[in-house]
C-alpha cells in the first residue's frame, strides 16, 4: 500500500550501529517507552521490565559482555528488556497466596514473547522520530556476569537489548539488506521443508538482491555456519540460556 507511513517506516528500518553525538531527548525517550507499553501483551500482564541504562560504567560493562561491541557504550539510549516472571509471582504473594506455583518454562516463553513484542514497538516508535536502533541479542550470553552486572533476581531473564541514537549520514545512506522472498518464508496451513534446490534458489535470489551476483550457495552457507552457528559466542549463548532457564524447572 502506497503512502502508508507505518508500512514505509517498517520497510525502511535497518539496524544502526553508528550514531551522531546528538542526545535522545527526554520527550523522545518517554515516547519510545510509552510505545513499548502499548504493545500487545498476554492477559494484559506486561511480563517484562525495562532497564534504562544511564550509568556509563555499566554501559561499558554491557558492551564488553555483549561480544565486545564498543558502539553499545556510545549509544545515547540503551534499554535492556527483561522477561519478568517475578512481578506477578510477588503480586500473588502480596495478595495472600504464598503457595502459588513457581514460574515454569511456559511462563518464561510467554514472557519472552511479551518482552520482544514490546521491544519491537519501541523500535518502530523510534524509527518514526528519525531515531535509529539496533537489537543486541548478545545480552543473553555470559549469564553469570550479566546477572551480576544487572543485579537480576530469580525469574527475571534478559530477552534483548536495544540501543538508540540518530544515525550518521553514512548509516542513513547504507542500503538495507534484502530479505527472503515470500515463498521462502510463508507456508499455507502446515509447515513444509524447502527442498535443497529451493533453498539454493531462495538464498541465491536474496544474495542477488543484495548485489552479490557471484554468490555461491555452498561456500557462503558453510562460511556462515562456521562464523555464526558454530561460533564460540553461539555456543556460549546456548550455555547461558540453560543457566537462565534451569531456575524454571
Amino acid at each position: 500500500m502506497q503512502n502508508n507511513p507505518i508500512l514505509s517506516a517498517l520497510s525502511a528500518r535497518k539496524s544502526v550501529r553508528v550514531f551522531t553525538d546528538e542526545a535522545v531527548t527526554a520527550e523522545e525517550r518517554a515516547a519510545i517507552l510509552h510505545a513499548a507499553f502499548q504493545a500487545p501483551t498476554a492477559g494484559n500482564q506486561q511480563l517484562y521490565t525495562i532497564l534504562d541504562i544511564t550509568d556509563p560504567a555499566l554501559k561499558a560493562t554491557l558492551a564488553d559482555l555483549c561480544d565486545h561491541q564498543p558502539f553499545i557504550a556510545k549509544a545515547p539510549l540503551v534499554l535492556v528488556f527483561l522477561a519478568d516472571c517475578r512481578r506477578w509471582l510477588n503480586a500473588y504473594h502480596a495478595a495472600g497466596m504464598p503457595d502459588a506455583r513457581k514460574p515454569g518454562y511456559g511462563d518464561l516463553m510467554l514472557a519472552i514473547a511479551d518482552t520482544c513484542i514490546a521491544a519491537q514497538n519501541a523500535v518502530v516508535a523510534a524509527e518514526s522520530m528519525g531515531i535509529g536502533s539496533c537489537y543486541i541479542g548478545d545480552v543473553i550470553e555470559n549469564a553469570e556476569p550479566m546477572r551480576e552486572a544487572l543485579r537480576l533476581p530469580e525469574y527475571v531473564v534478559p530477552a534483548c537489548m536495544l540501543v538508540f541514537g540518530r544515525p550518521t549520514e553514512q548509516q542513513q545512506r547504507r542500503p538495507k539488506p534484502a530479505r527472503f522472498a515470500e515463498q521462502a518464508i510463508v507456508c499455507e496451513n502446515t509447515y513444509r521443508d524447502r527442498t535443497p534446490d529451493e533453498l539454493r534458489a531462495d538464498f541465491t535470489a536474496r544474495a542477488a538482491a543484495n548485489g552479490q551476483p557471484d554468490y555461491d550457495f555452498n561456500t557462503a552457507v558453510q562460511a556462515f555456519c562456521k562464523r555464526k552457528y558454530e561460533s564460540d559466542f553461539s555456543k556460549e549463548m546456548t550455555r547461558s540460556a540453560h543457566v537462565y532457564w534451569d531456575e524454571f524447572e
